[in-house]
């Protein structure tokens, strides 16, 4: 197989400049949900595209951690997913539901069970939020899980294994998850932000001119799972609800790794501003498949 090289690709797809250096500006919220793929670098680079004067309603069909609209989003969002346990989550910390208290009281309880009984106790959680769905559990899991993985079987259930580190809640790592969670509530204080579990075709429907849509779908070819599965004919879907949508729109996709290229940036989103910047991904079980890919960047500005 034809390696495609990495250099002298970060440029427009008109192959004639180059985009602007990232823009340094405050830094970067991290949210206490983890998932590999997390935006968290990229952050400033869709801050450059957005006016300064906007002042409608951010519209994310596809939420995952939250971490661009925990930065970039205004006075007003609207925060969607398909995965239900990612919304609940947030909605509790929106609604007083989850604090920075109740997740330290949480996550040291359960990280002195987990010293003691090892994996054991991390598959006791794992059942246990499978039968119950409890926000907090999950949040265990997201941050005990091998990898950061966020994924979930046919049944809806959470799968991954554990990462095989009893230690995992050591004092200074619960400290950290408070803290995210404390600069996440303080974001959702001063803010009108509503979430909500459904289609992304439908939250689309909900954008004004005055929007700004941010779609950060499952990247098409790559890693899914049973609520982020993705197709040929959700990624038409999706080019065709933003096509038609009256909003201006982001969407993160991948443009290419060593080896393959997102054809579907050619054969369906050419009519648009196509942006490129090379990106480390931690993504899969294997070290090995953890490769350096081009980011892109789909725009109607």
């Amino acid at each position: 197989m034809q390696k495609i090289g990495l250099k002298n690709k970060e440029q427009e797809n008109t192959g004639k400049k180059k985009d602007s250096v990232f823009p340094r500006s405050s830094k970067v919220k991290v949210p206490p949900i983890k998932s590999q793929g997390i935006k968290t670098k990229l952050v400033p680079w869709i801050e450059s595209l957005l006016p300064e004067d906007f002042s409608g309603v951010w519209i994310e069909p596809f939420m995952g951690t939250g971490v661009v609209a925990f930065n970039l989003a205004p006075d007003q969002a609207l925060l969607c997913d398909s995965n239900p346990h990612l919304i609940h989550f947030y909605q509790a910390i929106a609604e007083g539901d989850i604090t920075p208290e109740k997740v330290r009281t949480f996550l040291n309880k359960e990280g002195v069970l987990l010293l003691e009984k090892g994996e054991a106790h991390y598959y006791e959680v794992r059942e246990r939020f499978n039968r119950t769905h409890q926000a907090l559990d999950f949040l265990f899991l997201n941050r005990a899980g091998f990898n950061g993985m966020i994924r979930f079987n046919s049944k809806g259930e959470f799968n991954i294994p554990f990462c095989r580190k009893a230690h995992r809640y050591a004092q200074s790592y619960v400290t950290k998850i408070v803290n995210q969670t404390a600069e996440i509530e303080r974001v959702l204080k001063a803010r009108s932000f509503n979430f909500r579990s459904q289609d992304f075709v439908k939250s689309i429907a909900k954008a004004k001119a005055s929007d700004i849509i941010y779609c950060d779908p499952p990247y098409i070819g790559r890693h899914v799972d049973f609520y982020n599965g993705w197709t040929e004919t959700q990624e038409k879907q999706l080019f065709e609800a933003l096509s038609r949508s009256p909003a201006q729109f982001i969407l993160s996709t991948w443009h290419h790794n060593d080896f393959r290229e997102n054809s579907y940036l050619q054969s369906l989103w050419h009519p648009f501003r196509i942006m490129t910047r090379e990106h480390f991904y931690h993504v899969g079980g294997n070290v090995r498949n953890r490769n350096p890919m081009v980011e892109a960047l789909v725009t109607s500005f």
